[in-house]
């Protein structure tokens, strides 16, 4: 038989940080999810089916 494992409740780890610390990890944030959306824009627009494009002279413009 296997013996017998009691369940623990969690545990809460609190951790100290300097308001410039804090400061500095939003801002390293917000520029990596402006990166991630630039990325995934870039992603969209290379599995866009590529069609020619159409210039005024060949519309007859």
């Amino acid at each position: 038989m296997d013996p017998v494992v009691t369940a623990r409740p969690p545990q809460t780890l609190y951790v100290s940080i300097r308001r410039d610390e804090l400061r500095q990890l939003k801002d390293e944030r917000e520029h990596l999810l402006r990166q991630v959306a630039q990325l995934r824009l870039l992603l969209q627009q290379a599995q866009l089916p590529q069609t020619p494009a159409v210039t005024l002279k060949a519309a007859g413009l």
